[in-house]
C-alpha cells in the first residue's frame, strides 16, 4: 500500500478509520461491557444517566429494598404495608428518578513523518501509523475507564488490610464471596452481554456471570484458587477476549494495562507478595462489576472518530517545501459509575514467583 491510497476524499476517510478501529478492538477489556451509549454528534458535551429509585430506597441509599433495617422479619414487613382495607384507598406513591451526569472529553494523537519517509523508507509507515494509533485510541479509554472505576466507594482489601495502605494479602475465595454476596444483595445483575468485536455498534451474549477485571500479574493467583476453571475447560460457552477463566459466579478477564500502585501496600515483611521496591506491597486493584454497573460513550463506528491524514506535498505558511506529514484521530469519550453497589474493587497484591 502507497501512501496514495489514503487520499483526503470521504470514502478513503472511512477506510482509514476502519482500519484504526480495527487495531483498537482486539486490544479492549474494560471497553466492551458496562452500559454501552452512541452518542450521537451534535447532542451536548454532557451525558445524563437516569434510573428510579425503586420501592423502600432514597437517593441517598438507592440499593435499599426493604425500607426499614430495624424490623425483624423484613420479607413480612413489606407484605404488611401492601395490605389493603376494603373500601379504603390506599396512598399513592410516587416513583422518583436519579440522574447521574459526565461531561466528554476529546483525546487525540497524532504522529509524525517527514518527505524523505514518504519517498524511501522501505517499510509500511502509513499501516504502521494506522495500528500504532489504534493501540492507543484504546489504550487511553482503558486508561479513562479504569480511572473512573477505581473510584467506586465499594471497597475491600486484601489480607487484613483496612486500606490500602495496609494490604497485606492477595485475592481469595472468601473475598470474592463477600463481595458476590454484597452485590446480589443490592439486586445487582449477572452480565450476559457486551460490546463485541466488530468495528460497529452492537452486543454480543456471554454466559451470566460477575465480571472481573485484573491484570495480567494476578494470573498465577487466580489459577491457585479453590474451583478455579480455565477458560480452555468451559464445558460449554465460548469464552470471551482475555478470558483467563472462572471460580463460582466469577468470570475473569485480564489485561497487562491495569497496573499497579508500586509500593502502595503494607510492609513487604515475609508475605511473599511482590514489591517493587522491596519495601512496601505493589498493590493491585480489580474490579468486579454487575448489569449495568457503569455506562461508557462507546467508540464504534467511523462517526466516532475524526482522523487526520496529511501526507507530504502540501505546502503552507509554517511547511513551505511540504516536507513534513501527519497522520492521528481525534475521538470523544467519557466514563460513568451509575450505581456503586452494583461494582466492587478489590486491593491485593501478588505472589512473588
Amino acid at each position: 500500500m502507497t501512501m496514495q491510497t489514503f487520499g483526503l476524499t470521504a470514502g478513503r476517510i472511512n477506510k482509514f478509520k476502519g482500519q484504526i478501529l480495527a487495531h483498537a478492538v482486539p486490544q479492549e477489556c474494560l471497553s466492551k461491557s458496562g452500559r454501552q451509549v452512541k452518542f450521537p454528534k451534535n447532542s451536548s458535551d454532557t451525558y445524563v444517566a437516569r434510573r428510579w429509585i425503586p420501592y423502600g430506597a432514597t437517593a441517598s441509599v438507592p440499593n435499599q429494598f426493604f425500607g426499614s433495617t430495624t424490623a425483624v422479619d423484613r420479607g413480612n414487613a413489606i407484605v404488611t404495608a401492601h395490605q389493603t382495607q376494603e373500601g379504603v384507598t390506599p396512598t399513592p406513591d410516587s416513583i422518583v428518578p436519579q440522574d447521574t451526569q459526565v461531561v466528554m472529553q476529546q483525546y487525540s494523537c497524532l504522529y509524525g513523518f517527514t518527505d524523505k519517509t514518504y519517498d524511501m523508507y522501505e517499510d509500511d509507515i502509513p499501516q504502521a501509523m494506522i495500528q500504532q494509533i489504534g493501540e492507543r485510541v484504546t489504550l487511553v479509554n482503558e486508561m479513562i475507564i479504569f480511572g473512573v472505576l477505581k473510584a467506586c466507594t465499594n471497597v475491600y482489601y486484601g489480607g487484613t488490610g483496612t486500606s490500602r495502605a495496609t494490604v497485606n494479602g492477595g485475592i481469595s475465595l472468601p473475598m470474592l464471596r463477600k463481595i458476590g454476596k454484597n452485590l446480589m444483595a443490592n439486586h445487582g445483575g449477572m452480565v450476559t452481554s457486551v460490546l463485541n468485536a466488530g468495528a460497529k455498534f452492537g452486543t454480543d451474549p456471554v454466559a451470566a456471570g460477575f465480571l472481573v477485571y485484573c491484570s495480567t500479574d494476578l494470573e498465577p493467583d487466580i489459577r491457585d484458587l479453590p474451583n478455579f476453571i480455565p477458560a480452555e475447560k468451559y464445558a460449554s460457552g465460548t469464552p470471551m477476549a482475555n478470558e483467563l477463566g472462572k471460580c463460582e459466579r466469577f468470570r475473569f478477564i485480564t489485561s497487562p494495562e491495569l497496573v499497579a500502585i508500586l509500593d502502595g501496600g503494607a510492609a513487604i515483611g515475609s508475605t511473599g507478595l511482590q514489591s517493587n521496591l522491596g519495601t512496601s506491597i505493589d498493590v493491585y486493584q480489580f474490579v468486579v462489576v454487575a448489569e449495568n454497573a457503569y455506562s461508557q460513550i462507546a467508540v464504534r463506528g467511523t462517526d466516532t472518530l475524526d482522523p487526520t491524514f496529511l501526507p507530504p506535498g502540501q505546502k503552507s505558511k509554517s511547511d513551505p517545501h511540504g516536507q513534513r506529514g501527519y497522520a492521528g484521530t481525534t475521538w470523544w469519550k467519557a466514563a460513568m459509575i451509575e450505581n456503586n453497589g452494583w461494582m466492587a474493587v478489590g486491593n491485593v497484591g501478588v505472589k512473588s514467583l
